[in-house]
């Protein structure tokens, strides 16, 4: 083989090698900022997923305050009919 097609394979191997280091480094940071991204949305997601049972607690809770509240009135207005008698 002559030293050029020698030069030249060397040349070839040695920007192949380049090539993949450089591929698997910039799929490497990828890979990262992704693992981050879904961390942040599994984080957001958990967050959000107890804001809304603590909203739908309150929602549950609202109903049998609000019947506390009418036997509350009837029992004040009962009251104030006895003291005015």
């Amino acid at each position: 083989m002559s030293d050029a097609v020698v030069a030249a394979l060397i040349t070839g191997g040695l920007a192949l090698v380049g090539v993949i280091l450089t591929v698997r480094a910039g799929n490497n940071k990828l890979q990262h900022r992704m693992e981050v991204a879904q961390a942040v949305t599994d984080t957001k997601l958990e967050e959000l997923t107890r804001e809304v049972r603590l909203h739908n607690n309150f929602a549950q809770r609202v109903p049998v305050l609000e019947e506390r509240m009418a036997v509350a009135n009837h029992r004040i207005t009962d009251l104030e009919h006895q003291a005015e008698k």
